[in-house]
């Protein structure tokens, strides 16, 4: 317990202390987020966020392990250093998807050849229980990028990326720390205590945004922690009894990991890379029906932990049924807010084309009124 409590206390003081010093340097540097058509924010804001997260992370994760209690330690400190990097050029020049994806495979790599982060057992979903060696590996490559990418893509509002990533990694610390699995619980402390010190700065008005840096490492680690948890979960000896446990682990992300796979999906459908940016994110359609970043992130949050939730007094109905519970329970959470969007659209349609209208015909005569000019 004190390794934990000294890698949650570590990473939130030095994520405390690196930020305002990134902000400064950010700003003497321009090293900003360009307001653009896609983006919510109007005034430039420092991308550089996730450094604080990783320097957080790294040094509490490192310092909170006791020595030789994990083989794997120094690869997940590759990855990490790997994604870091990869984040990190992306945030400051602009790196391409194709770029991006080799370094997210190397990344992932790493972690299945020599750390052990692999799915090996489906816990009966669809009646699939141990998988072949080829199908674990190929599997365990597309969930360990998705998640990824995942906290990536969800970090379009103020606060929304950090307080689902801290309500995730918190989640699997209370349950690795409960099953005596030292170094996964001090694992998600470090990121759980980097990202709440984070959260002071980021949440709206955000000061600073996490940038690629810190939204691929925190969906990096979630990938680590979700593979690990579905493989421990009731097989392993002295374990909390965990029958359902990859849909338990499907609703612990659920927001981030549903909103990608649903948004990859609807462009593939539309004959687009899946990298290619739109607005049809979960955020994107509370922001039109007039949520602020505050009621977008608490909103998101609260049924994140509903379907956790869900997931968790669901569990002995099998993995199979809980997964179809919780993607019935999303998809018409989804329909719903895509009705609600379009709806408001087409009620505004009418006024805007009105005071369209009327504009042309006062600049006829020469005169627009204040309250009625478009910028």
């Amino acid at each position: 317990m004190d390794n934990i409590l000294l890698s949650a206390a570590l990473a939130f003081i030095i994520t405390f202390f690196a930020i305002p010093v990134i902000i400064q340097i950010a700003k003497d540097k321009k090293l900003f987020d360009e307001p653009d058509e896609r983006k919510v924010h109007k005034t430039v804001i420092p991308t550089l966020g996730g450094l604080g997260i990783f320097a957080g992370f790294i040094m509490a994760f490192l310092v909170g392990t006791p020595l030789g209690l994990s083989t794997e330690l120094q690869y997940f400190v590759a990855a990490s250093v790997v994604i870091f990097f990869l984040g990190l050029k992306d945030d400051i020049l602009v790196i391409s998807a194709s770029k991006k994806f080799i370094g997210q495979l190397i990344a992932a790599g790493i972690l299945i050849r020599f750390a052990g982060v692999e799915i090996t057992n489906m816990h009966g979903f669809l009646g699939i229980y141990e998988i072949p060696q080829f199908a674990s590996i190929t599997l365990s490559f597309f969930t360990i990028i998705v998640i990824t990418n995942s906290f990536n893509l969800i970090d379009g509002v103020d606060g929304l990326a950090g307080s689902l990533g801290l309500l995730t990694t918190f989640i699997f610390g209370i349950y690795f720390y409960n099953i005596g699995q030292l170094t996964y619980a001090v694992m998600a402390f470090a990121m759980s205590g980097s990202v709440l010190s984070f959260l002071i700065y980021n949440f709206s008005p955000a000061k600073i945004f996490m940038g690629d840096t810190g939204s691929l490492l925190l969906g990096l680690v979630n990938s680590i922690l979700v593979i690990k948890f579905i493989n421990s979960a009731g097989i392993t000896p002295g374990t909390i009894d965990f029958p359902a446990a990859p849909a338990i682990g499907f609703a612990i992300l659920m927001v981030p990991l549903f909103d990608t796979l649903r948004v990859f999906g609807l462009r593939i459908l539309d004959r687009r890379s899946p990298f290619s940016p739109d607005r049809n994110h979960v955020h994107h359609f509370l922001l039109d029906l007039g949520f602020s970043h505050k009621q977008i992130t608490y909103t998101c949050v609260s049924v994140n932990a509903a379907f956790v939730a869900v997931a968790y007094f669901c569990r002995n109905m099998g993995t199979t049924a809980v997964v179809a519970i919780l993607l019935f329970a999303a998809l018409s959470l989804t329909s719903l807010l895509y009705y609600l969007r379009n709806r408001t659209k087409q009620a505004h349609r009418p006024v805007k084309h009105a005071e369209t209208e009327i504009i042309k015909r006062h600049k006829v005569l020469g005169m627009v009124p204040e309250s009625l000019e478009v910028e």
